[in-house]
């Protein structure tokens, strides 16, 4: 799979887990949990030295939003709305700039 559809995959599953937040967090607090450590680890093995520069100033700051909303997810969110949003938002955010990435 080519680093585009890595941050693809990402992405979508960022729209998932902000999806299911808003929906009904305390319902979904078990397939959150599931799917921001498959996430975690897809970022974990990517190969970010292949990623176009244009595009790792936008990465680099994700991955720091990502680390505070992954550690937030961890305790009892306080405003799973918030939460949601900002995941939909980073979503949709990579999705638009996966296309700098030419694989």
């Amino acid at each position: 799979m080519n680093n585009r559809a890595k941050i693809l995959d990402i992405a979508m599953n960022l729209n998932r887990l902000g999806n299911w937040a808003a929906d009904d967090y305390n319902a979904k607090k078990g397939r959150i949990s599931t799917f921001l450590t498959n996430t975690s680890s897809y970022l974990q093995n990517l190969d970010t030295t292949s990623l176009p520069k244009i595009f790792m100033g936008t990465f680099n700051t994700f991955l720091k939003e990502y680390r505070l909303l992954e550690k937030e997810a961890a305790k009892e969110l306080k405003n799973p709305i918030f939460w949601a949003e900002d995941m939909i938002t980073w979503g949709n955010i990579l999705t638009h700039r996966s296309k700098l990435i030419q694989d």
